[in-house]
């Protein structure tokens, strides 16, 4: 294969994605022409041998379940209740409920998976309150946006299951390894926070009433039912009681069962999650197959080989290497979204990450954080156009207030580097 021919199917597959047309079909249709017009190989054959290849997947199953759990939880009123809860604790912290963003962030992403649902859901619940109490638009929206990538990172994540099926990683193993970055990207947000406080002390509002114990206590209760479910989730996984289809099935009967308790579950939220769970499944499954077959026909014709090659010629250090792809992740997701990030480009890059060493599993964890940044990115950053549908703000402005969270998320991704046991030591005791 010769660049020139690298060239013209690049140039295609940009300028079909920049038509609007379906990100799968735009897969499939590219690797039709790649196979058809610089292959020997029969075209229908192999299309349909590696789609149902790669949706028929038993791994995959976990992915339509998890869906399902965030959608069930976003229509009930446990989500409101993290506001309940959390508010009376973060009173005497320098941004008080600014905090809320990111601890409610975090714990939604427990049991959604999806950025955009946690960035819309919390937002829902926080920045009404947030702008009645007066404080400023740009700190409340953009830790917001910040706070909802939390969804990609904080198992169970819906990107993790992608990544892993698409490289043949461990769910389980690699959601356990979320689980400590997760904890330091929120301690790293809320450091900044209370930076953020300190320096502008006019700008955060007074203290409400202080409240005894007894009555934080009281009011934390509405805790219990979110944090209960996410260590059905995750503990079965950890302990190694269930992998992680089994334990997202019993994430959704859990999530089921809290709905139903507090009166929420009616046919017609059961129905409408069902189906919302079921439309990104199919949009996700579209996808998956176009990325897989386009993978097949860049693997006849020899593109991954040719870009190891080409980036192996080049000599770059791991750290290097690391950046260089941190860019190139950066570009694309100014265009596409996570999902179709990862599907479109391990088969490619796979090859020189293993020559160089980088171990698969950590891997995944800097990939999840460096699509983290893309989706604050304009032009194409979901969690921007989210934080757009709530409070009506043109990207720009939303972009700018994120601006301070994606440089956070950059240094995240340069302490998981220095430090690699932040990603390996959880899953090492499995």
């Amino acid at each position: 294969m010769d660049i020139l021919t690298a060239a013209l199917l690049i140039a295609l597959l940009i300028a079909v994605l920049a038509s609007g047309l379906w990100i799968g079909l735009t897969l499939l249709g590219v690797a039709v022409v790649a196979m058809q017009w610089f292959t020997s190989r029969p075209v229908g054959d192999s299309m349909v041998f590696t789609i149902w290849g790669s949706t028929s997947s038993w791994t995959l199953t976990a992915l339509p379940l998890f869906l399902w759990m965030g959608e069930i939880l976003f229509r009930s009123r446990l989500t409101a209740d993290l506001f309940k809860g959390l508010a009376p604790w973060l009173n005497r912290i320098p941004g008080r409920l600014l905090h809320a963003n990111v601890i409610g962030c975090g714990i939604f992403a427990a049991v959604s998976g999806s950025s955009a649902a946690t960035c819309a859901t919390i937002g829902k619940i926080t920045l009404p309150e947030l702008k009645s109490r007066g404080y400023p638009d740009a700190i409340a929206m953009g830790s917001l946006a910040g706070a909802g990538t939390f969804g990609l990172l904080i198992p169970p994540s819906i990107i993790m299951i992608v990544y892993a099926v698409a490289t043949d990683v461990s769910i389980a193993r690699l959601f356990v390894a979320g689980v400590m970055p997760g904890l330091m990207l929120m301690a790293i947000f809320s450091g900044y926070l209370i930076l953020w406080a300190l320096r502008n002390p006019t700008q955060v509002p007074a203290a409400d009433a202080e409240m005894t114990l007894a009555q934080k206590l009281a009011a934390g209760r509405h805790l219990i039912p979110v944090v209960a479910l996410i260590a059905l989730v995750i503990g079965s996984i950890y302990s190694g009681l269930a992998t992680a289809t089994e334990s997202a099935a019993l994430g959704v009967a859990g999530a089921l069962v809290l709905s139903a308790i507090e009166r929420s579950l009616t046919w017609k939220s059961f129905s409408e999650g069902l189906t919302a769970a079921c439309r990104v499944y199919c949009m996700i499954g579209l996808i998956l197959a176009g990325a897989s077959f386009l993978t097949l026909a860049m693997g006849f014709i020899g593109l991954p080989r040719e870009i190891a090659a080409f980036i192996g010629g080049l000599k770059l250090s791991p750290f290097m290497l690391l950046l260089l792809l941190m860019g190139f992740f950066i570009v694309l997701g100014c265009f596409l979204d996570g999902i179709s990030m990862v599907v479109l480009t391990m088969a490619v890059l796979l090859p020189t990450v293993q020559a160089a060493g980088i171990d698969l599993l950590w891997f995944g964890i800097f990939v999840v954080l460096v699509v983290e940044m893309a989706q604050i990115t304009p032009p194409v950053g979901f969690n921007l156009f989210v934080l757009q549908g709530l409070t009506g703000r043109e990207l720009p402005y939303l972009a700018k207030t994120a601006l301070p969270f994606f440089g956070l998320l950059v240094l995240a991704v340069l302490l998981i580097y220095l430090f690699p046991l932040t990603v390996l030591w959880l899953p090492g005791l499995m």
